[in-house]
């Protein structure tokens, strides 16, 4: 149970942000997880909401290489909940489920193709150190571009910072979301 009440709908938030729930609900059709509390900041969810957008539209990363950096994050910050939502995510933007099996298991990323291993190796620097290494940063730079790294970088770390969500206010995964090993 989460450590506060869940905003499930307009009911909940003051008249005034009601666009804030239409917006999320235009984006999700329902509230839950992180932004059943980011409502609770209905300006944050506001621009939280637009990233989501920005993702799904706007960003040069192709989805099914943003997926990889999204759950290389995820799978490092332990988000359950955020792992159930984005895996089928993922799955709908073709990403293999060898990928995603090696992703679940925090396994070894050298039997994946050169442009995923990449991207893992350079998330997984990222989260767990807090820095990456000049070579796992000049293979993507070198591969795809300042804008596309600038873009996987901001992906990566959107998701991982709506896992601090979750998981600061235990919002639990969805009961028939794909899980995370224990």
């Amino acid at each position: 149970m989460p450590r506060v009440a869940p905003i499930t709908g307009k009911a909940d938030v003051p008249a005034e942000h009601h666009a804030v729930v239409e917006e999320v609900l235009g984006v999700f059709g329902q509230i839950r997880g992180p932004f059943s509390m980011l409502l609770h900041s209905p300006k944050l969810a506001e621009c939280m909401v637009k990233m989501v957008k920005w993702g799904r539209t706007d960003t040069i990363v192709e989805p099914n290489l943003r997926s990889v950096a999204i759950l290389a994050a995820v799978r490092e910050r332990a988000g359950a909940y955020v792992w159930a939502a984005q895996v089928n995510a993922a799955r709908r933007a073709g990403l293999p489920e060898t990928t995603i099996d090696v992703l679940r298991a925090k396994g070894d990323p050298a039997a994946l193709p050169a442009e995923e291993r990449e991207i893992v190796v350079y998330v997984r620097q990222l989260i767990r150190d807090n820095k990456v290494e000049q070579s796992a940063f000049d293979a993507l730079l070198k591969r795809h571009g300042v804008q596309w790294l600038v873009e996987l970088t901001a992906s990566a770390t959107y998701y991982a910072g709506l896992c601090g969500i979750v998981s600061a206010f235990e919002v639990p995964a969805p009961p028939d979301g794909d899980k995370l090993p224990a």
